[in-house]
């Protein structure tokens, strides 16, 4: 068996659905409190001095803390319904097709949050790997289970759940350097559609 990996955001995507989804499920109040808030990392962020994936975290906080965890769930199952579908690059999900039609084992590997890729992965028939929002029974702390899943922290938790000696190839797909790390697992690594020659 084939094991085939791919970034979601901006790979499988065309646009950035974490934001998207930032917007699309707070409250008018958080957005207002949220924007004062960050509004400094964000500018340090845009600069150049603070990674995507320092400012991720801050920015969840803010959106997640104290909600009710059902309400969030409902809004996570209609995004991946409703909105994702829409943002698809029909060149990727042919790739990612194909890859399911060849049997391959195919694996979301995403700093994007569970909140919406858990529902959507399911009802694509993949495997996932992403940044995972805590909670208890009722509601979700604004922290991550585990940290931001980008980087070395996307391979690490690849080679975590699975053994990649016993898979003939591995395939990956990725945009960014944030997709560099699980790249470098994979027989055929593309970055933006191209090969990297090993």
């Amino acid at each position: 068996m084939n094991l085939a990996l791919f970034d979601f955001d901006g790979t499988l995507t065309n646009k950035d659905m974490f934001t998207r989804f930032i917007l699309f499920s707070a409250t008018p109040a958080r957005l207002v409190l949220g924007s004062l808030f960050l509004s400094p990392l964000y500018l340090l962020y845009k600069i150049g001095i603070i990674p995507a994936r320092k400012l991720r975290p801050f920015v969840s906080y803010c959106a997640f803390v104290g909600r009710n965890k059902q309400q969030l769930e409902r809004l996570g199952n209609k995004y991946a319904q409703e909105v994702i579908p829409r943002y698809l690059r029909p060149e990727m999900l042919a790739i990612l097709k194909r890859h399911q039609a060849e049997g391959t084992r195919c694996i979301v590997v995403s700093a994007s949050l569970d909140l919406y890729l858990k529902p959507w992965c399911q009802s694509m028939g993949l495997g996932l790997i992403c940044s995972e929002m805590a909670n208890n029974s009722s509601r979700y702390s604004g922290y991550y289970v585990a940290g931001d899943c980008s980087c070395q922290a996307k391979a690490n938790k690849i080679t975590q759940r699975f053994k990649l000696a016993d898979y003939n190839s591995i395939f990956a797909y990725g945009d960014t350097k944030e997709d560099l790390a699980m790249l470098a697992l994979a027989d055929k690594a593309y970055m933006r559609g191209v090969e990297l020659k090993k």
